[in-house]
């Protein structure tokens, strides 16, 4: 998809995007499909790098404690992707 928007996004944009899972993740998942939420690192003529940005979990999603590594890179083949968006900032964490 040559004009698909996941294309243009700009590194810092945040996205949402549904890709096709390869089969042997898809059948140990029992879904074909996955979503990522995440900010774009870069993209390529083949790829989007994200950088996971869920949150909203709890235990608090990996990469978002004070103590935590940075979140982790997701690489998402351009080929993969059936929709993606940008999705606003997530909102500020209200203290406990």
């Amino acid at each position: 998809m040559p004009d698909a928007p996941w294309t243009s996004w700009a590194p810092g944009t945040r996205v949402v995007v549904r890709r096709r899972l390869p089969e042997d993740e898809a059948a140990a998942a029992g879904k074909p499909l996955t979503d990522v939420i995440g900010v774009v690192v870069r993209t390529t003529a083949t790829e989007l790098v994200l950088r996971e940005d869920a949150g909203g979990s709890a235990p608090p999603h990996r990469g978002h404690g004070v103590h935590d590594d940075a979140p982790p890179l997701v690489v998402v083949p351009l080929d993969a992707i059936v929709a993606g968006k940008p999705v606003p900032p997530r909102p500020p964490r209200r203290p406990a």
